[in-house]
């Protein structure tokens, strides 16, 4: 596959943009708009998708994105001057994205007077373009997990178990080394939660001492991609941690074994639900089967019971079963994958049982 240029995907957009007769789209999320700019903002700016695509960015991020963006830039004064430019080049219909602040979205119809006759109306052209990744686009992803996979094998967790270090001490450590190995920062707040704890998907740090049980869930990100990982460690002793740890493994294998193009997103995660409702834990698997990702944590498609998308090659994906037993433990095994035309890639090969 052929890595597309900026000026590749701002063509496709079009396209899209083209097929539903809209004359140009209004972008402000950040990572959007490096996607079509090469430019990440670091405060306010608004992008203008059309044939020649414009950037308005404030006087404080001027000078990065003029150095960086791929597109052309101007200083952004007001909001009026989008009105402007719809007016001067007879912009009529202009997508709008589903995440644009409704502060933006109120000031840009406030803008509007009786007689203009421009309308705004949510679209999904950026999230469907960036579902499926560019080659160099997994690459940063595998460069992001191998890093976030290093970091964690330099952390030593079973160590740091053993010296009843607390789960905010082990957060702290792996950034650092997340950062010392090449990352610009972390996917997302570190997971380590321990005991009981463990049985929340989403837990925060408790500056808890480590107990029998460590459920982490980690990323790093590299050039704007992020990786996502999770592992449980368990006490091999306890039958019940065993048990649980034992349906997790097979669903994730079992789903990763489904999974590849031309399946729907829904099929892969009906795999791995139907592993653990058979063993009876059912309602103790209370997340999505995965989701995508790339410059966000969470892209779509989701590996999600209602996500009828049809997976399509260099899709990329992770894939999460778990159970959480309330008041006791959870387990969680997770990894990054990219879809293929016959099967899977699972990306790193770190160990499921540490």
């Amino acid at each position: 596959m052929k890595d597309k240029t900026i000026n590749d995907r701002i063509k496709s957009i079009l396209k899209r943009m083209d097929e539903k007769d809209y004359d140009g789209m209004i972008i402000t999320q950040f990572n959007n708009i490096k996607y079509v700019s090469n430019y990440r903002p670091t405060s306010f700016a608004i992008c203008l998708l059309k044939e020649d695509p414009v950037i308005f960015t404030t006087a404080m991020d001027k000078e990065l994105a003029s150095n960086t963006s791929l597109i052309e830039v101007e200083e952004f004064k007001s909001i009026s001057e989008l009105k402007e430019v719809f007016n001067k080049e007879n912009l009529k219909k202009i997508a709008i994205e589903g995440n644009l602040p409704v502060s933006s979205y109120k000031k840009l119809c406030a803008a509007k007077s009786k007689k203009e006759n421009w309308e705004l109306s949510v679209e999904d052209f950026l999230e469907k373009e960036r579902m499926i990744k560019s080659n160099n686009e997994i690459k940063m992803i595998k460069k992001a997990t191998d890093i976030a996979h290093k970091s964690f094998i330099e952390l030593d967790i079973r160590e740091k178990q053993e010296n009843l270090i607390t789960d905010w001490e082990i957060a702290y450590e792996l950034g650092y080394l997340i950062r010392s190995n090449g990352a610009s920062e972390e996917s997302f707040e570190t997971i380590v939660a321990t005991g009981p704890n463990s049985s929340l998907p989403h837990a925060t740090l408790e500056n808890r001492e480590l107990g029998d049980l460590i459920l982490m869930d980690w990323g790093s990100k590299y050039n704007g991609y992020c990786s996502d990982t999770s592992r449980t460690m368990i006490d091999y002793n306890n039958e019940k941690q065993k048990e649980v740890f034992d349906i997790v493994l097979e669903a994730y294998n079992k789903a990763i074994k489904a999974l590849k193009a031309e399946k729907a997103a829904c099929e892969i995660d009906n795999v791995a639900r139907s592993i653990i409702e058979d063993y009876g834990y059912g309602e103790n698997f209370i997340h999505s089967t995965g989701h995508s990702l790339g410059l966000n944590i969470h892209e779509t498609p989701s590996i999600s019971k209602k996500d009828k998308t049809v997976l399509e090659k260099n899709m990329v994906v992770t894939i999460e079963p778990g159970i959480y037993l309330e008041g006791e433990f959870g387990v969680r095994i997770e990894d990054t994958i990219v879809v293929g035309k016959h099967k899977a890639e699972i990306i790193g090969n770190l160990p499921y049982e540490l």
